[in-house]
């Protein structure tokens, strides 16, 4: 008997994920607006009634694939900040984790930094407000009360870190940068650290 629960359970649960890639993929190629929910049931080949079994609609998938991103974001940084010590080493591993799920999961940095979620949720932080981001200005603050990181605004000092780096990430996303951005780690991160350090 509670085999047969377990296994319902994980089936609900790989049917609801298929649903939220389905709707990330067409949200992100097409946008929110000119997605329907025939479109997601289409894109998934799914029925619509497994849709509103999960969700109650539309709005509340994107408002589920927005909080499972930040959490997927989140627990991505947050491994960096505990496994490894000192501003300088988290901050080159969580530019070389950001490399990293640029070319296995493109998909995902394609939500993360092109849809448009302001737009759709408009009482939600937009992603670079978060929990996530708000690590990596945890990460700094202590990069500068150690001396690694010279004195400057955590957003400044935020954003002269990671600006370059995601801006690369665009760049591969786009087609421009052919080979996988893990191959130009070492130069990027030169640069990036260099903006920042004491």
């Amino acid at each position: 008997m509670g085999d047969r629960v377990a296994a319902r359970a994980e089936s609900s649960e790989l049917t609801r994920q298929r649903i939220l890639e389905a709707a990330r993929h067409l949200f992100t190629e097409r946008g929110y607006f000119n997605t329907s929910l025939q479109d997601i049931r289409r894109e998934s080949g799914l029925s619509i009634g497994s849709i509103y079994h999960h969700f109650s609609g539309k709005e509340e998938l994107a408002r589920e694939l927005f909080y499972e991103t930040l959490s997927f974001v989140e627990s991505d940084i947050r491994r960096v900040y505990e496994r490894y010590s000192g501003a300088r080493e988290r901050c080159y591993h969580v530019i070389e984790s950001l490399f990293e799920t640029t070319e296995s999961l493109p998909e995902v940095m394609e939500y993360v930094l092109y849809f448009k979620h302001r737009e759709v949720l408009p009482t939600e932080k937009p992603i670079c407000a978060s929990r996530p981001f708000e690590i990596i200005k945890s990460i700094i603050a202590e990069g500068m009360a150690a001396g690694e990181i010279r004195p400057m605004d955590e957003v400044m000092a935020s954003a002269a870190l990671l600006g370059g780096p995601i801006r690369l990430v665009q760049l591969r996303l786009e087609g421009v940068i052919v080979d996988p951005l893990t191959q130009h780690l070492p130069e990027a991160w030169e640069c990036a650290w260099r903006s920042v350090a004491a």
